[in-house]
């Protein structure tokens, strides 16, 4: 008789999380390959006619935003006024981070997007009153090195408006954050998909004044929102199940790796010197901020989740 415990279908096993969350961050690290196909000469040609930063911005998370809509249930429907704030944060987001990665490098792009963890501690710490720990005040310093870095290479080579877009991007990732912790009673799945159809609707207006994109663009731009964006969250929902938030982070970290990879690869871009040692700096930051610790008296064992 076989006495070994039996794991519900429904529940992952830790190694069927951690490779959920990975391949949620290889599909998100795809951003900008996807965004260089439609604003450079590539092998596929298609980004002529030219597809402008709103377009895409609006149309992957418009996209995104219709393909999780099934996802939700009656119960999961609430409204409250810091939605909104949110809703605006998340805008502001996707629409920065697109356009930092249409005229910047995905490199640059990607590690000062993640530059938001370093900003909600500091938020967290000067807002909302929490203490302030030696982990995340070294991640900071760590951080904020790598910043100065790029900041110097934004300044030799005339950046400066790229790497400030970029950086406004990373405070609207931290804004949500924020928010989805003030939140965290709602549904998660009502609040991605609130951010997403929000994020891709205020733009429509602007869209619909510009050229239309190519029926072969279009489907790009679907396959972008759908499979680049939407899939994830998905994918991440199902991890955390028998993941913790902590190894979940570290296991996402992957996505500023590989970013840069596919942009060069699909696109021959190469990011400066400057990017990347201080996108190094950043990734660094957040492997030490992320990274599990060992809990003493066999703590780590109890649970899953409780690092908050």
């Amino acid at each position: 008789m076989d006495t070994k415990t039996t794991i519900p279908s429904s529940q992952p096993t830790s190694g069927q999380g951690r490779l959920y969350v990975a391949l949620a961050a290889l599909l998100w690290s795809t951003s900008g390959a996807f965004t260089k196909i439609l604003t450079r000469d590539t092998f596929l040609g298609l980004n002529i006619p030219e597809v402008q930063p709103l377009q895409i911005a609006c149309c992957r998370v418009l996209f995104a935003g219709l393909v999780l809509l099934p996802t939700i249930r009656r119960r999961d429907i609430s409204f409250r006024p810091t939605m909104a704030a949110m809703a605006i944060s998340f805008a502001v987001m996707n629409a920065t981070f697109i356009w930092a990665m249409t005229v910047g490098t995905a490199a640059n792009a990607i590690v000062l997007q993640y530059t938001a963890p370093m900003w909600m501690y500091l938020a967290s710490v000067l807002w909302l009153g929490e203490s302030a720990d030696r982990r995340n005040l070294v991640a900071l310093v760590i951080g904020l090195v790598g910043i100065g870095v790029i900041f110097m290479g934004g300044w030799q080579g005339g950046q400066i408006p790229v790497v400030l877009i970029a950086l406004v991007s990373g405070l609207g990732y931290a804004a949500v954050m924020i928010f989805l912790r003030v939140l965290r009673d709602v549904s998660s799945r009502w609040l991605t998909v609130v951010n997403h159809l929000f994020g891709g609707l205020v733009l429509l207006p602007l869209v619909l004044t510009q050229p239309s994109p190519l029926p072969t663009q279009f489907l790009v731009l679907f396959i972008y929102g759908a499979v680049q964006m939407g899939i994830p969250y998905w994918l991440v929902a199902r991890g955390l199940r028998s993941v913790s938030p902590q190894e979940a982070g570290t296991i996402t970290l992957l996505e500023p790796i590989l970013n840069p990879l596919w942009a060069y690869l699909v696109a021959s871009e190469t990011p400066s010197w400057f990017e990347l040692v201080g996108g190094t700096f950043i990734v660094g930051a957040l492997v030490w901020r992320y990274w599990p610790l060992k809990r003493r008296g066999g703590e780590g064992a109890r649970g899953r989740g409780g690092e908050g």
